[in-house]
């Protein structure tokens, strides 16, 4: 991740239709569409929540999944443990790194098989301090979502990190509405998570649009997280708040211009803004003088181009007498001044 780039990840999530080929598929897409990784999930129904329909495991917070029970959702919306091989494969094939994630120890290990390069802990488990802990023990790259997150909890999501010695750590920026509203996303916290905790910092974008990751990248994100979807056809629980392939390119190469916009801290004048300082002012002679002449307000003035003395010396030469004849349109320079 460490490329100088804001590393850009197109999140497979629910949105691969039950199919393998789709997933596939998809893989290739964000390839095509700039992304620098394709990050999946890695949970079963049954790890991640409890076959029990009462309302506690009813959804009923104002979603599209309002009215349908965890484990459906998770069932319908789970990446089969079997395709992760594949998945891996294939994306190292297309030039993707592949990394997900895990939502209890056995999906971890099952990772830790694959070779997973990075780990993502999400939003709703930043309070999960066993799991985060048993991810930090891995020594690869954390990256942790804060959607539901306090400033305690992200403090106690970084300290559970260094105590395994694990310091290569990420806090995403994250909404988490889906769709996220522009108006909730206070992305000025990403500078300031970078202030305040010492670590790298990006966004987990819930968005519709492409906006907030431009924002955020000009904020100092370091990495930026987008659903993605082959297209918006294959449905789906995540489809609604998805980028599609040209969307998504749109996304990078606004994000790739942003980058080049920002550039880096440079006071240097270049060949090329010397070569523009022509353009500026200095003090030229704007009347014939004689020799003994004296310089005043209306035969000298401060004008295009930037031939003659710095303006700076203006009120120094007023008074001043002229060593030789001058004629209108010549720059002024000491050598034209009695001492």
């Amino acid at each position: 991740m460490d490329t100088g780039k804001c590393f850009i990840v197109a999140e497979l999530s629910a949105n691969h239709g039950g199919d393998i080929g789709i997933a596939k598929e998809t893989i290739r897409a964000a390839k095509r569409a700039g992304a620098d990784a394709i990050k999946l999930q890695t949970y079963t129904a049954d790890t991640i929540t409890l076959n029990v329909r009462n309302n506690f495991f009813k959804i009923n917070q104002g979603t599209a999944w309002d009215g349908q029970y965890l484990h459906d959702l998770y069932t319908k919306a789970s990446l089969p443990w079997e395709w992760h091989k594949e998945l891996f494969e294939l994306a190292e094939e297309e030039g993707l790194v592949c990394f997900s994630s895990p939502f209890d120890k056995t999906a971890v290990d099952l990772l830790e098989s694959l070779n997973n390069p990075i780990y993502k802990i999400a939003s709703f488990e930043i309070t999960d301090i066993p799991l985060i802990r048993y991810v930090a023990s891995k020594q690869k790259p954390i990256v942790i979502s804060t959607g539901i997150a306090s400033e305690q909890d992200i403090e106690l999501a970084i300290k559970t990190c260094k105590e395994e010695g694990n310091t290569n750590i990420t806090i995403l920026k994250c909404t988490s509405a889906y769709p996220a509203d522009p108006k909730d996303a206070n992305l000025l916290t990403i500078p300031d998570i970078v202030k305040k905790f010492r670590v790298k910092s990006g966004l987990s974008d819930h968005t519709k649009g492409i906006e907030g990751a431009i924002v955020a990248v000009s904020l100092g994100a370091k990495f930026i997280e987008k659903h993605f979807i082959l297209n918006k056809g294959v449905g789906g629980p995540d489809a609604h708040f998805s980028l599609d392939e040209k969307e998504f390119k749109e996304m990078v190469d606004a994000v790739r211009t942003a980058e080049k916009f920002l550039g880096k801290v440079d006071y240097e004048l270049t060949d090329t803004k010397l070569k523009s300082r022509e353009f500026s002012r200095s003090l030229f002679v704007v009347e014939d003088l004689l020799e003994g002449d004296v310089i005043n307000e209306d035969n000298v003035k401060s004008i295009r181009p930037g031939f003659g003395m710095h303006p700076k010396h203006f009120n120094e030469i007023i008074g001043r007498v002229v060593s030789k004849n001058i004629s209108k349109g010549t720059p002024l320079s000491w050598e034209l001044i009695k001492e």
